[in-house]
């Protein structure tokens, strides 16, 4: 049987990181696999998070065991793997070499946007929480691996036209577009994971992309301003090779 094709979406925390599980779910050939470093990642740090002991209960706890069972066939037999990573959860400690054996792409925000997102889930917030500084961090080993920039989309972008945007990434991962993509039935999936109900609630009333937020100023408070200008260097580092 031929081994199938992984894709290892990187994004941080409060993009549109689950509707583009879920467009990738909607396809028929295509199975989904929801933050498997999360549990990995509150054992080794100790945070509390939203649901921390229901997490910790659904995952393996190590990396290594994380990524053995990345390795392993999706168990529906799919011939296409899409992995949601949170950049935030991979710790120095954590091994990438598994990465080898996927097609990465890297989904970024505007740090200001990710914050004014964030705070409304968690009020206490470090750099190190957005995961801005492992992203740049991730992308630049996979360029450095490929020779070449891997592919990079913006979460407004896709918003703004999801079917043009969605089909750039199609083709820069080598896999076919298909408009199953731009829509799925509301609800949750077997494939969340448990922490869905504290995170979820709006993606589970959609049945598509929604439209692209009112790009209006942001005032940000002074401490969450300075940790924006820390994350913007390598956002926009980024930035610089999404699809155009």
């Amino acid at each position: 049987m031929p081994q199938p094709i992984r894709i290892a979406m990187w994004s941080g925390p409060r993009n549109i990181s689950t509707a583009m599980m879920r467009s990738f779910g909607a396809r028929a050939d295509c199975h989904v696999v929801d933050e498997p470093f999360y549990a990995a990642f509150l054992r080794e740090t100790g945070l509390d998070h939203p649901m921390t002991a229901e997490v910790l209960a659904s995952q393996p706890n190590g990396w290594r065991e994380v990524a053995r069972q990345l390795s392993q066939p999706p168990p529906d037999g799919k011939p296409i793997v899409y992995e949601k990573h949170m950049t935030h959860h991979m710790l120095p400690g954590f091994g990438l070499d598994w990465m080898k054996d996927c097609r990465n792409a890297f989904l970024i925000r505007d740090p200001a946007r990710v914050l004014a997102s964030y705070t409304q889930k968690r009020e206490e917030v470090t750099l190190a929480d957005i995961g801005f500084t492992q992203q740049a961090e991730i992308f630049a080993r996979e360029a450095d691996r490929l020779g070449h920039a891997p592919p990079v989309v913006e979460g407004v972008d896709v918003l703004c036209d999801p079917a043009a945007t969605l089909s750039k990434l199609c083709a820069a991962l080598d896999i076919p577009w298909t408009p199953d993509m731009l829509s799925w039935p509301a609800g949750g999936r077997d494939t969340d994971g448990v922490w869905a109900p504290a995170w979820y609630d709006a993606v589970e009333r959609s049945t598509g992309f929604g439209p692209p937020p009112e790009e209006k100023p942001l005032a940000l408070a002074p401490h969450l301003q300075r940790i924006a200008d820390e994350a913007r260097p390598h956002y926009e580092a980024l930035a610089r090779w999404k699809l155009a």
